[in-house]
C-alpha cells in the first residue's frame, strides 16, 4: 500500500500543477490529479506558492479549510469510484449524482462521509468502517 508523506502529498499536487502550467506531459495518475485540480479556483494560487504553502498548517477549530486533505480526498474517491471499493460506492455516486444533477456535487457528499468515518477511524483506532462510510452515504438526500 502506498502511503505517502504529508509532504509527498503535497508535493505530487504541486509538481502536477507546475507541469500542467509549463505545458509538460502529466502520468495517468497526474491527470486525474489535474482534472481535481482544475475544478478547484480556489486553490490555484496555493499551488503557484510551494514555497509559501507547502509546510503551512490549517486549524480546523479556526474555520479553515485544509486544501490539501480535500483535494487528497477527491484523489482518494477518484480511486474508489475506479474499483467500487468499497463495494457499492459507485452507486451510491450515481444516485447522489443523478439526485443532484452535479457530479462535482456529488463527490462533495461523498467527500464528507469519508472524512466523518477516516476521523472516526483515527479517534478509535479502528480500521475505515466501511458499512458506516456506505450508510452516511446513504443518509445523504
Amino acid at each position: 500500500m502506498y502511503a505517502p508523506t504529508r509532504e509527498q502529498a503535497r508535493q505530487f499536487l504541486f509538481d502536477t500543477w507546475r507541469k500542467y502550467r509549463a505545458g509538460e506531459a502529466l502520468s495517468p495518475l497526474e491527470q486525474i490529479a489535474l482534472d481535481v485540480l482544475i475544478l478547484h479556483p480556489e486553490y490555484h494560487a496555493i499551488l503557484d506558492h510551494p514555497d509559501r504553502y507547502s509546510d503551512h498548517d490549517y486549524a480546523p477549530e479556526l474555520g479553515q479549510i485544509n486544501p490539501f486533505l480535500h483535494l487528497n480526498l477527491h484523489l482518494a474517491i477518484e480511486e474508489q469510484l475506479s474499483i467500487d471499493q468499497p463495494p457499492g460506492i459507485r452507486a451510491e455516486f450515481e444516485r447522489l449524482r443523478d439526485a443532484r444533477a452535479d457530479a462535482h456535487e456529488a463527490k462533495h457528499a461523498l467527500l464528507e462521509c469519508l472524512g466523518e468515518v477516516l476521523w472516526q477511524s483515527q479517534r478509535n483506532g479502528t480500521p475505515l468502517d466501511a458499512q458506516s462510510y456506505l450508510e452516511c452515504l446513504r443518509r445523504r438526500s
